[in-house]
């Protein structure tokens, strides 16, 4: 190693530069020179005490920040590696979302167009299953420079998700109370949908009944089944909610609600054999928006966070680390489906 400990001093003569840049550049430009490969093993912290002379923590500062980078990674206590020769990635991120719906497309494309070519993005998926989200966070901590996390809602996240340092950890699209210290971008379901439904009561009530399909222990946020049922009580609608939708069983006269898009696509097909129009005799509402549903049918009428703007928030965040608590509101995208 002693090319290493040479540019590393090399480097020392600059005196724009700290120490922890020192050690940080000379891994750097050591990788470039095709002296250090991928796989190859860094010196300990104590063998850069002696081969350079810094304080331990100025050491393990460094090879944190490698390692924030993806440069370097540590394996069960055996010591420092090269884990990527890209060396001009700035920050290494985990982003763990629910699944790749159309409407996380949006978010990852506008997240990872912000972010740009110096940030490397590994993108995971919990699919809403506990075990496999506890499989996820157990492999990438210690691993990344920085969390972005859609976490599943149950009593166990917040013990999971405090295993990150809170500046390196943005919670997204789901609330979950943390401490004041964490930072989130989230939305609000059950306010939010309940005052768009009153936006939209009038041509609600152009229907004879309304229906939402909602399946339990499924990613569906309860806050839309609360407000849906408060809204059809306190606005005299007939309404009822439904597991699923059998196909064929589209009925005139009747206003769909939809959470998942699954469901839409069917209804929306047996609508088209049937010959039924869209906004007059079938209404169509969804969650979530996305560029399909401002296209088909002369477009789907949707209540929705903007996942774009979240995006960009998360993207500053990355950059930034600014925190932040912010409620992403929902927004009600009139269209012909309603």
């Amino acid at each position: 190693m002693n090319l290493l400990f040479d540019k590393i001093f090399e480097l020392g003569k600059l005196s724009s530069i700290s120490k922890n840049e020192q050690i940080v550049n000379g891994v750097i430009e050591a990788i470039n020179a095709k002296w250090l490969k991928k796989g190859d093993r860094l010196p300990s912290i104590n063998n850069m005490v002696e081969g350079i002379g810094f304080a331990r923590k100025t050491i393990v500062r460094a090879y944190e920040e490698l390692k924030k980078r993806g440069l370097v990674e540590s394996k069960n206590f055996k010591g420092y590696y090269i884990a990527s020769v890209n060396t001009k990635v700035k920050l290494k991120v985990a982003l763990l979302l629910y699944a790749f719906h159309t409407f996380q497309e949006d978010f990852y494309n506008i997240f990872r167009k912000e972010l740009g070519k110096k940030y490397h993005i590994d993108v995971f998926y919990h699919h809403n299953n506990l075990e496999i989200f506890k499989n996820i966070i157990s492999t990438i901590t210690g691993k990344y420079g920085m969390y972005v996390i859609a976490p599943i809602q149950s009593v166990e996240t917040p013990k999971l998700l405090e295993k990150f340092q809170s500046e390196k950890l943005l919670i997204i699209d789901r609330f979950v109370k943390m401490p004041q210290d964490y930072s989130y971008i989230a939305q609000e379901f059950e306010n939010s949908t309940y005052n768009r439904l009153v936006d939209l009561s009038t041509a609600i009530k152009k229907y004879k009944k309304m229906v939402l399909f909602f399946k339990e222990k499924t990613d569906y946020p309860l806050g839309i089944k609360k407000a849906f049922k408060k809204f059809i009580i306190d606005y005299k609608i007939n309404g009822c909610i439904e597991k699923s939708y059998n196909q064929g069983s589209v009925k005139k006269n009747t206003l769909y609600f939809f959470i998942s898009d699954n469901h839409l696509w069917e209804v929306l097909r047996d609508c088209k054999y049937a010959e039924y129009n869209i906004g007059h005799d079938v209404g169509i509402l969804a969650h979530n928006d996305n560029t399909v549903k401002e296209i088909i049918f002369g477009g789907i009428t949707t209540i929705s966070a903007d996942f774009k703007e979240m995006a960009r928030e998360s993207a500053a965040y990355v950059k930034y680390k600014t925190r932040i608590h912010k409620i992403i509101p929902s927004e009600t995208k009139r269209r012909n489906s309603l």
